[in-house]
Parts: C-alpha cells; sequence; structure tokens
C-alpha cells in the first residue's frame, strides 16, 4: 500500500521533524506504485504552476513555496518560511512501517517511522 502525503508547514518534508504529522493536510492511499507515483506526479505539476520555488531530495519528497508566505514565530524570535509539500510513503502492513520510495532499481530508501505517528 501506498502514501501521497500533502502537507503545510514551516520545514521541508525531508527533516521529519518531531511532530510532523500534525502538518499534514490531506493523504491518499493507492493500492498500486504506479497509481500512487501518477497521482504524486499529477500534483507535483499542478503545484509547480501554483508555486515559483521548489526543491526535490529523493524522488519522492517535494517542497514548493512563495518566498512571501511567511510567519514570525515568537519562540524562534524570527521569520520562517512555510512549504507546501509532496511525499510518497510505503505503508507495509505486517510491520506497521513507512519507508520512502526510491524509484529506479525498485530499492526503498532507509527512512521508517511507526504507522501511528501518521494520522
Amino acid at each position: 500500500m501506498y502514501q501521497v502525503i500533502k502537507m503545510y508547514g514551516d520545514f521541508e518534508p525531508w527533516w521529519f521533524v518531531d511532530g510532523w504529522e500534525k502538518d499534514i493536510v490531506s493523504q491518499e492511499t493507492f493500492d498500486d506504485l504506479q497509481d500512487a507515483e501518477r497521482y504524486f506526479r499529477k500534483e507535483c505539476d499542478r503545484f509547480s504552476e501554483k508555486y515559483a520555488k521548489t526543491k526535490q531530495k529523493e524522488d519522492h519528497l517535494v517542497a514548493f513555496w512563495d518566498e512571501e508566505d511567511r510567519y514570525w514565530c515568537e519562540e524562534c524570535d524570527e521569520e520562517l518560511q512555510r512549504y507546501h509539500s509532496l511525499l510518497l510513503l510505503e505503508v507495509e502492513e505486517p510491520h506497521l512501517k513507512k519507508e520512502l520510495i526510491h524509484s529506479g532499481e525498485s530499492c526503498l530508501r532507509i527512512c521508517r517511522m511507526k504507522q501511528d505517528k501518521l494520522a
């Protein structure tokens, strides 16, 4: 099973900082990798049309942003950028773990989180 997750928050998706799950705005689940990748690419294209800035890590972690979308963080005492992000994750039900998909030779990146952290 595969998930495409959309996030909106003040860090890029590849950091997976504590509490990153609170920034999830939607997630779509797919049984087939090709369907998940097709949806992921479609959403990347859509975000690319809307936001001028983009950065990608691995094949399935992408952040999009507008330089004007910032807010003042009292705790940090600085202005922080907000990002719209897309992630493609694989869910392996027997072990309830998630892994980043790395396309190419069907290898999986070692980046595992417990299912219960993805609310």
